[in-house]
């Protein structure tokens, strides 16, 4: 049985279909189905059923995935001793943020880590997904809570301050934003509490377009579509917006990020942490 089998294995029963698996592993999707085809053949039992909706496990392929699970957590724990024995900065980086963090708030960092580090590659994952720091999704990840997963390393990287901005040449919102409209968080993330201060702040206004994505809002404001809780260092990239004081500011937010206990010592990942402790005056690292 090749590992690597086993690896494309994992991905079709976590994604559902070869494609999906393969843009996860870096694949094409005949190699997916050829490799699937290969392993299937090793063993001698077909482990997933093909039906119109994807892939699904077969109870052969429910048997050992428990197993297949436990080689992965192998495999990497091995890769991931000897990337932190590495002691020349080279190598690559892999980094997961929302998007406007990744954009507003980490890309000076990183620009400044790449003229220091030239021989190190960072890639910038920014899509909503949590990435797993244990499968090596991602070497460090930031996020707006604190990490629970086991082995993971948390720090708080900085508060971050959000404003009510609205287009330059909007007036003022009215008291109780009757007239107003606004630009917030979608339904899946309804209990954010930037949300619940502007139903607090501007109960009678109503509601012009929502999204997940915090760059879009800002946008959105930008182009007069309505008013916005934004946090500072987006909404003060835009020319075209103003803050609005309606006499308390929305509640701030910590950043978090988060590492692996088996790369602390790597140390590409280690200057990396000491650059974002000096340009966020924090002690991460």
């Amino acid at each position: 049985m090749d590992w690597s089998d086993v690896r494309i294995f994992l991905a079709i029963a976590r994604e559902g279909s070869l494609g999906a698996a393969a843009r996860a592993v870096g694949q094409t999707q005949p190699t997916m189905g050829r490799r699937l085809r290969a392993l299937e053949a090793s063993v001698g039992q077909t482990l997933f059923q093909r039906t119109a909706d994807g892939f699904v496990l077969t109870d052969e392929g429910m048997a050992v995935m428990a197993s297949a699970e436990r080689m992965e957590e192998e495999a990497l724990a091995f890769e991931r001793a000897l990337a932190s024995r590495e002691s020349t900065l080279s190598g690559q980086l892999r980094l997961a943020a929302s998007d406007w963090f990744g954009s507003y708030a980490l890309t000076p960092v990183l620009a400044e880590f790449a003229r220091q580090h030239p021989s190190v590659t960072v890639e910038l994952l920014t899509d909503a997904r949590l990435y797993s720091l244990a499968r090596r999704e991602a070497d460090l990840a930031f996020r707006i809570k604190a990490f629970d997963e086991p082995d993971v390393i948390s720090r708080r990287l900085l508060r971050m301050p959000y404003a009510l901005y609205a287009h330059r040449d909007q007036p003022r919102p009215r008291k109780g934003g009757r007239g107003v409209r606004l630009v917030t968080m979608n339904a899946a993330f309804g209990g954010m509490p930037d949300v619940t201060w502007l139903k607090q702040h501007l109960p009678e206004a109503s509601v012009a377009f929502t999204s997940n994505s915090r760059d879009a809002q800002a946008r959105l404001c930008a182009q007069g579509v309505g008013v916005a809780v934004l946090p500072t260092a987006l909404g003060d990239a835009f020319g075209e917006l103003k803050r609005i004081n309606l006499g308390e500011p929305p509640p701030s937010r910590d950043t978090w990020l988060g590492y692996h206990k088996d790369l602390k010592r790597l140390n590409r990942l280690r200057s990396l942490l000491e650059l974002l402790a000096q340009h966020f005056d924090g002690a991460i690292a």
